[in-house]
């Protein structure tokens, strides 16, 4: 974190998409920037302010998904076993 007279006007953020390091001001935090090695957009956010709500978000759907293809899946293992009459 870059500071002025003991005021952060920068922070370090990883580009989510090719993960280089890049200086933010924080002036921009909270809005979309672009990482200048890839062109990666992101929305520029503290890291140690934790997770943001998007990031929780996001979180809950992928947890979601998970378990929706995790049934998908089990039901597709029963349907096969009942249509063979094979079990393990």
């Amino acid at each position: 974190m870059t500071k002025s007279h003991g005021i952060p006007v920068s922070f370090h953020q990883g580009c989510p998409v090719c993960g280089r390091l890049l200086n933010i001001r924080v002036t921009l935090l909270g809005r979309r920037v672009y990482c200048q090695h890839c062109g990666g957009g992101f929305i520029a956010a503290d890291p140690s302010a934790g997770p943001s709500v998007a990031e929780r978000s996001r979180d809950r759907r992928v947890e979601d998904l998970i378990e929706r293809a995790e049934a998908a899946l089990q039901q597709a293992a029963e349907a096969t076993e009942s249509d063979t009459g094979w079990a393990d």
